[in-house]
């Protein structure tokens, strides 16, 4: 059984999506992605929850009221609950630039208002108590790095736009810090960011454990690489300086947590347009001691747990089918998420 009995462990239902494709592999449907999430078991222990992603072939942004009731009934005839939802805030799925034209913002701020009144919907469905509505600045550090100023002040405006529109839904916007993302491709623009939009009740940080560790080596922003070039990754004390650095800054603007793994390398070549990626928490190659790194999260200065997230959910993306099919690769992801639960849980 475990230690502890919050947070809640739930399983992210994206990566059956993302970078799945024409020029991929088909996408892994929602209820496939259920049952396998609801299957898995490790000494008895379930996973608690899903959190979704707004967009098809998953939950159609523009899902009625019939099809909300179905997916609840559905979740809550495994045993699961409803956590975070992913709002389409990207202009292939019908958002657009937060720094962009008039009419991008707007198609920003459209998905997001979209996206909380789906997530006020399954509030009162029964099916979703606690979690909030994951955004990001849906423009590349390429662009961003045209006008850093100008175009970091244009997304807190549209960030403070949406934050209007989420609180009168009654809930929270959590910005997903990626080095991808223009104006959050760093810890520091990612501090500066969310100091500019300056509503730290409702806009807040999800921090990837993945994503973040990149922050700590200055991916599109060498000048705030924090781990220096040929780090020797054998070396636990200066890997732990680097996140209690990242987390310090980053830490108290925290309400939304993933749990993954990252063996520190990225796709792409110039200087601003390379991404990153998740591994699986059995990994050998994955640089982070999860459930031990996840307490630099998870618990404050002093060691105490934050509490400031009532969930914490897996994100492993990009992954094959023929992986991500298999009953082993949940049970493991379910047993690491019960570890990160036992290490820095509360009751």
């Amino acid at each position: 059984m475990s230690k502890h009995k919050y947070p809640a462990v739930h399983n992210a239902m994206w990566p059956g999506l993302v970078g799945k494709g024409p020029d991929s592999e088909p996408p892994i449907d929602l209820d496939t992605m259920i049952d396998m999430t609801a299957a898995a078991d490790v000494g008895g222990e379930k996973f608690d929850g899903v959190d979704l992603f707004l967009s098809d072939p998953h939950v159609s942004i523009d899902s009625s009221d019939d099809d909300l009731k179905r997916l609840a009934d559905k979740i809550a005839s495994k045993n699961l609950v409803v956590g975070s939802l992913v709002a389409p805030v990207w202009p292939p799925t019908g958002g657009g630039s937060a720094m962009g034209t008039p009419d991008e913002r707007k198609a920003f701020v459209t998905q997001v208002r979209k996206a909380c009144a789906i997530g006020k919907k399954l509030r009162d469905l029964g099916i979703r108590k606690y979690g909030v509505v994951r955004i990001d600045s849906a423009a590349s550090p390429a662009d961003w790095v045209k006008d850093p100023a100008g175009n970091t002040r244009k997304i807190a405006e549209t960030f403070r736009e949406a934050a209007d529109v989420a609180e009168g839904f009654g809930e929270r916007l959590a910005a997903e810090g990626e080095i991808c993302w223009g104006g959050m491709h760093s810890w520091k623009r990612m501090a500066e960011l969310l100091e500019l939009v300056g509503r730290p009740k409702t806009v807040g940080f999800q921090a990837d454990m993945a994503h973040t560790l990149l922050y700590t080596m200055g991916y599109n922003a060498p000048e705030d690489r924090i781990l220096p070039e040929g780090h020797d990754w054998t070396s636990r004390a200066a890997l732990e300086d680097a996140l209690k650095v990242v987390t310090s800054t980053l830490r108290p603007w925290t309400i939304d947590f993933h749990v993954a793994q990252n063996d520190a390398t990225v796709k792409g070549s110039g200087s601003h347009d390379k991404t990153g990626r998740h591994c699986l928490p059995t990994d050998p190659n994955g640089k982070l001691d999860i459930a031990k790194d996840a307490g630099f999260w998870l618990r404050d200065e002093q060691g105490q747990p934050t509490r400031a997230v009532q969930h914490i959910c897996w994100d492993g993306c990009m992954f094959s089918n023929a992986v991500m099919t298999q009953p082993k690769t949940w049970n493991d992801v379910l047993g690491t998420m019960l570890a990160v639960r036992d290490a820095q849980g509360w009751d």
